[in-house]
């Protein structure tokens, strides 16, 4: 068997659940989900495609909330234990590098990311056509924009949590202004975050069933001995409308736009009531794990139909042998991304 481990801090208060004898993937749900209901806090109708993280005894985490009047914005959450959570009532103030109050038109699909001692809250947004944008923090108190990375079209803008040869990494989906019906993953570098380049293609879309439209980038990669572990989102069309589920592959540790291996089969797709009704049906929408060393053990956020928060486990030697088990990546994806 080839033994994985992952690299980084050990977690024991990571929420857990056992997988139940019935399951066949690697990935199983939460008895309890969803975790976040409808209405959760006044003014704001759902949240959902949300990031946490750990911080001081507890945990901490970006949400999309989509107001009552349409427009969503990225609101701030507490919890003990990774599965309850307080959501502040106002959404996050964000300012310029004065201090001066700098929102964004809108705001959603928010992931967190540590890299050393800053934390970086990536969304989509506005900027004459959908974009990314990015603020920093280091005490969730002050919220300071950065500039934007890229130019429009673009989406799901996801850091790694360290430098890789010296450089910040980020994963993005050029795209359009629309409900794209297509989309690679693609890579980038910067020395100082606000310029960005050495622009490099990981993967695309395949002849899967359910990654046969596009796919998008989903939680932070996560560092292990034998790669970077990418959880990332795929769609398929149905005359019902785009279908996403989730994906995992194995990335380069020190060239992340060259894929080792990618799981030909999703690992969790929709099939409970909240992933199949809701806002938008038949999403899952991964954009946050936590991680124990340790153990192992691996907890996914994903949002579900445009609607709740759920939450699924799995386990780094199980989901690697999985991936193992049912690799696909081929001559693109080996390559350098760059052409």
């Amino acid at each position: 068997m080839n033994k994985i481990k992952i690299i980084g801090s050990s977690l024991p208060n990571i929420p857990w659940q056992e997988k139940s004898e019935s399951s066949s993937f690697p990935l199983w749900r939460y008895s309890q989900n969803p975790i976040i209901d409808r209405n959760p806090i006044p003014n704001v109708s759902r949240i959902f495609n949300s990031a946490v993280l750990p911080y001081n005894d507890g945990f901490i985490g970006v949400f999309r909330g989509e107001q009552t009047d349409g427009i969503p914005h990225i609101y701030l959450g507490h919890s003990k234990d990774a599965l309850n959570w307080q959501i502040d009532h106002e959404k996050i103030l964000f300012t310029d590098e004065n201090g001066i109050p700098f929102m964004p038109v809108y705001a959603y699909d928010p992931r967190l990311v540590k890299v050393d001692d800053t934390y970086y809250i990536m969304w989509c947004q506005d900027c004459f056509g959908a974009s990314i944008g990015i603020a920093a923090t280091k005490d969730f108190k002050t919220f300071t924009r950065l500039e934007n990375p890229f130019l429009p079209f673009n989406r799901n803008g996801v850091l790694f949590p360290r430098k890789i040869n010296d450089r910040f990494m980020m994963l993005s989906r050029p795209s359009d202004s629309g409900h794209t019906p297509f989309g690679d993953i693609f890579i980038s570098e910067s020395k100082d975050m606000e310029y960005w380049g050495h622009h490099r293609h990981v993967m695309g879309k395949t002849s899967q069933w359910w990654e046969n439209t596009k796919i998008g980038g989903g939680a932070a990669p996560i560092e292990t001995d034998k790669g970077w572990l990418l959880f990332y989102h795929g769609v398929t069309n149905t005359c019902n409308g785009f279908v996403y589920s989730l994906g995992a592959a194995i990335l380069d540790i020190n060239n992340p736009s060259v894929v080792l291996h990618r799981c030909s089969r999703y690992i969790l797709t929709p099939e409970q009531w909240y992933e199949e009704r809701g806002f938008v049906p038949n999403v899952c929408f991964p954009c946050a794990a936590l991680t124990d060393s340790d153990t192992g053990r691996i907890a996914v956020y994903y949002g579900c139909a445009d609607t709740y928060v759920g939450v699924a486990f799995t386990d780094i030697q199980s989901l690697y042998n999985y991936i193992l088990e049912n690799d696909s990546a081929g001559e693109s994806e080996h390559e350098i991304g760059r052409r």
